[in-house]
């Protein structure tokens, strides 16, 4: 995989800084309010759209679903409009080093188009968990690559393993942990309801 350089995460932390500074705007939201729909905290956003601190995966994930994005949309509003082909120095790679995530987006969310595709990497202990899905109904396909990733929708825990594909509507709470001592590389496959 191909190394994003330190400028391009500022300018895009910077830009990413603005669009939640913006989205809050559309919705007419207070910082207060804002916490109460996503449960993060009010000097957290305000750190956040001031861009003093990076958001993390969980915080990602809980505005995402308070403003009913995917996390690559919102990642593509901040990014230039993305060519038909993606090269591999293009796809926008997302790092979150405490929770031993990483997330490169390799075919990127597209005016018209419903579907993305996505490669992620968990570490060894890596365990991620989300309340509830960002748009109810949203269509996942994840196709793991190496290692082990341990999936539970709707209370069933599955592991996937080297050349499994598991595909499932998320309605509710979702979890992905990295299953032994190897780091699990998947693509995830999103489809608008």
């Amino acid at each position: 995989m191909s190394q994003t350089s330190n400028l391009d995460v500022v300018e895009l932390e910077t830009r990413l800084a603005a669009r939640l500074a913006k989205l809050r705007a559309e919705h007419g939201w207070s910082l207060d309010e804002l916490a109460q729909h996503s449960g993060v905290s009010r000097s957290t956003l305000s750190r956040l759209e001031r861009r003093e601190i990076s958001p993390t995966t969980a915080v990602l994930s809980r505005l995402c679903a308070a403003y009913r994005r995917t996390m690559s949309q919102l990642l593509a509003e901040v990014e230039p409009e993305p060519p038909q082909l993606v090269t591999a120095d293009q796809q926008a790679v997302w790092r979150d080093e405490s929770a031993g995530f990483l997330r490169r987006s390799v075919s990127p969310p597209h005016p018209g188009m419903r579907g993305e595709l996505v490669e992620a990497v968990l570490q060894p202990g890596a365990d991620l968990s989300y309340d509830e899905p960002p748009i109810p109904g949203l269509e996942h396909h994840i196709w793991v690559l190496a290692g082990v990733l341990e999936v539970t929708i709707d209370g069933r825990r599955r592991e996937v393993r080297p050349g499994d594909c598991l595909r499932y509507r998320l309605w509710g709470p979702a979890r992905f942990r990295c299953h032994g001592d190897e780091p699990v590389r998947y693509l995830l496959m999103t489809v608008l309801p």
